[in-house]
């Protein structure tokens, strides 16, 4: 017990340690970590280390993938889904086939269909390895991709995996596989939205903000659990669950919960993803020491791990130019509809007193005269398409941004723990699962430890300082004006009770103006950054008052 509490607390120093130390030396805390687990797995005196492949699927990466979909804009996610979509689904099963091809040849005795499932284990990019590249300053949308594409692909791959198995077996269809990966999807969705739903229901009416957060901690379990029961994807609920949290909970919830649930939701952040990858690297001799058992030798592993990586990287490679190409040509389609959009957007505005005025320009109707709600709607259309032109007008995805995309998929500890599912009478397990946790540590090491240098060679677009400070002095217009519809107290003295008064005002205007913070987020009319910080500081100032008790004096 004293020895297990020990271990315990020596991994929390480490991952402290590594999180302090690698900023200084310019290398991401995960890299130090797993480099540590695999030096500290070879001392002869450390025992193997084993862990059940459940506490990694089930256990540590739920919260993990809910707390980084919370934080990620839902507007940038709706803006790159077409990307995100193609990346998590159509390329893992790309990647899974010819990787399950190339396994095939490689191995002696290795039939395609689990060459396939190897290949669906070593294909998914991994979601906490991603946290890697967001620490290295790219560009919102490459991180927006990657990290989209990291909360989904898991449900892909472990879809084929468990297709793979089947067809090992004798009992594969198409069909099958086609039913199973939609029904997955399907009610993981709708699982994830429900408790994302519920969890704000419930917590808007817990008024302790420790109750509060210490619920959110519940979420992605009772999100994933259920959505395993039901033969669904588990980790696409938890996923859904934190976009429908933090999309909805600056408005349902107080700046007090929501900050109580930043702050422990970092240090929990923290210490899972430190032990993902400590972990990973701790599991290395227990692995070898299972290859070992059988006879088999590291060697020829080790270089059809290295065969493998590469051929990843080659497959994604050849993946993203298309899709580059492909997406820069739908943007040039709907750029060109921005002059006749602009043209729709002033002709509502000049016929708001004069709907019947739409009908006769083609506006929204067809024909009849169209309510409020109808022009609210198609105002609201209008006015997010050319956001969006704007958006990606602003930050275009050239070959530089392309190369990031492809350098920065790495694959991590869900490989590892994924291949440890396979069954136990799978033909050369032993070997399959070091191939796998080679290629994921290779990745990891390489890809992650050469980031920086790919990035400085590279040199892809950066975000613009005065672009940015245009759009800090646009949202701060859009908050005065907010602010100015509050009307002022008639007395401003500071008595009991004007002091009172002149809190609800303050209130007034900070509820006002986040209303108007949370409106322009969702169209999507300005940089998800500079909206996030703005909604911070009007949470502090609330906090401030909250706790003062008296408003400020500006």
């Amino acid at each position: 017990m004293e020895m297990g509490v020990l271990i315990g607390v020596l991994a929390v120093l480490a991952i402290a340690a590594a999180a302090t130390i690698g900023p200084r030396f310019g290398v991401a805390s995960p890299l130090i970590l797993v480099a540590v687990g695999i030096l500290v797995s070879l001392l002869p005196f450390v025992p193997a280390l084993h862990i059940e492949p459940e506490w990694i699927l089930a256990g540590i990466l739920p919260p993990l993938l809910y707390s980084a979909s919370v934080s990620m804009p839902s507007m940038n996610f709706r803006r790159e889904f077409a990307a995100i979509g193609g990346l998590s689904v159509l390329l893992v099963v790309v990647s899974s086939v010819v990787l399950g091809l190339f396994f095939s040849w490689a191995i002696p005795g290795l039939d395609l269909a689990w060459g396939i499932a190897l290949g669906a284990i070593v294909s998914p990019t991994d979601a906490v390895a991603t946290s890697i590249v967001k620490r290295s300053g790219v560009s919102p949308r490459v991180v927006a991709i990657l990290e989209g594409e990291s909360l989904l692909n898991d449900a892909t791959a472990l879809v084929l995996l468990r297709a793979a198995i089947a067809a090992a077996a004798a009992s594969f269809a198409v069909g099958t596989v086609i039913w199973t990966f939609t029904y997955s999807v399907v009610v993981a969705v709708a699982l994830g939205w429900a408790v994302g739903r519920l969890n704000l229901i419930v917590r808007a009416r817990v008024k302790d903000a420790t109750v509060n957060t210490v619920l959110s901690f519940t979420v992605p379990f009772v999100a994933s659990l259920p959505a395993e029961a039901l033969g669904a994807s588990g980790l696409v609920a938890a996923v859904v669950a934190g976009l429908v949290t933090g999309s909805r909970a600056p408005r349902v919830l107080s700046p007090q919960h929501r900050l109580s649930d930043a702050q422990n939701w970092k240090t929990v952040e923290l210490v899972l993803e430190g032990l993902v990858f400590l972990t990973m690297g701790l599991q290395l001799f227990g692995i070898l020491q299972e290859v070992e058992e059988v006879h088999e030798g590291v060697g020829p592993a080790a270089l059809v791990a290295a065969g493998a990586l590469v051929l990843t990287i080659v497959v994604r490679a050849g993946y993203v130019a298309p899709l580059l190409r492909s997406l820069g040509r739908r943007h040039r389609r709907t750029a060109a509809m921005k002059p006749r959009l602009e043209t729709m957007q002033k002709r509502i505005a000049d016929a708001d007193n004069d709907p019947t005025a739409l009908v006769r320009q083609g506006g929204p109707g067809k024909g009849r005269v169209p309510s409020q709600r109808d022009v609210g709607r198609f105002t609201t259309r209008i006015r997010r398409t050319l956001a969006d032109i704007d958006y990606f007008t602003g930050a275009p995805l050239g070959w530089r941004e392309g190369a990031v995309v492809v350098w920065a998929g790495m694959r991590g500890a869900v490989t590892v723990a994924a291949a440890q599912t396979l069954p136990t009478d799978t033909p050369g397990r032993q070997v399959l699962v070091l191939i796998a946790f080679l290629v994921a540590a290779g990745s990891l090491l390489i890809q992650g430890g050469t980031i920086g240098w790919v990035l400085k060679w590279l040199k892809p677009a950066q975000v613009d300082p005065e672009t940015e400070n245009a759009e800090r002095k646009r949202v701060a217009s859009m908050l005065h004006e907010a602010a100015r519809h509050i009307p002022l107290p008639e007395s401003r003295e500071r008595t009991p009770e004007n002091m009172e008064v002149m809190k609800k005002f303050a209130l007034d205007r900070l509820h006002a103006q986040r209303a108007a913070l949370l409106d322009a987020r969702d169209d999507g009319t300005f940089d998800a950054d500079v909206l996030d910080r703005a909604l911070t500081n009007l949470d502090a100032d609330e906090i401030s008052i909250s706790l003062k008790g008296s408003p400020p004096e500006n």
